[in-house]
């Protein structure tokens, strides 16, 4: 499998001309995912767009909103990039919250990669994200109680630091992925694929 030219940043723009929420909406009203259950769910999160508008991306004006994911793959695309969340006590994909600043939600999943790995060499594969996944959260998370998160994918090498965010980040086989993981991330990841595959 080849990868596509670099395309740092890019992805759903978030213009401070117009909603954030408008701009992210198009975007995922223009992508056709693979699998029937990421098409529900897309229709899900642009319901919860149309209702609540730009604060959807900010985790100040409410327990439900958006957040980026990135899963990083090396080159050949037979290991994954994880880290053991702090709060969660399991191993899942780098991401985070939308910040004011990010100029993309691509650019929020990349930046938030880059911070709890130490990897500056990310690229990001597509504009388009490839994983949809809205989970409730315990009471660790503080005032945020479901997260809708936009999963993009990218690719990176070299040996990533742990940040203060996690307590430990490494490469793992896609066939030896470890025991902690959600419940459904082996199915998300092998449908993450199916998806930069196509």
């Amino acid at each position: 499998m080849s990868v596509p030219p670099c395309a740092i940043l890019g992805g759903v723009n978030l213009p401070k001309t117009r909603a954030r929420a408008a701009a992210l909406s198009e975007h995922l009203e223009g992508w056709v995912p693979r699998s029937v259950e990421q098409t529900f769910r897309r229709h899900e999160y642009l319901e919860f767009l149309t209702s609540a508008g730009d604060s959807a991306l900010d985790r100040e004006h409410g327990p439900d909103h958006l957040t980026a994911s990135c899963f990083v793959f090396t080159p050949s695309f037979d290991r994954l990039l994880l880290c053991f969340h702090r709060k969660g006590q399991f191993w899942v994909q780098l991401g985070g919250h939308i910040e004011r600043a990010d100029t993309s939600v691509a650019a929020a999943a990349q930046r938030e990669a880059s911070e709890e790995s130490g990897l500056g060499s990310i690229r990001m594969l597509s504009e388009a994200p490839v994983d949809l996944n809205r989970h409730e959260l315990a009471a660790a998370f503080g005032r945020c109680r479901r997260h809708w998160d936009l999963g993009f994918a990218a690719v990176a090498a070299g040996e990533p630091q742990a940040s203060d965010e996690s307590e430990a980040v490494g490469w793992w086989p896609i066939d030896g992925l470890p025991e902690r993981i959600p419940w459904d991330f082996r199915v998300r990841v092998a449908n993450v694929l199916a998806e930069i595959k196509r």
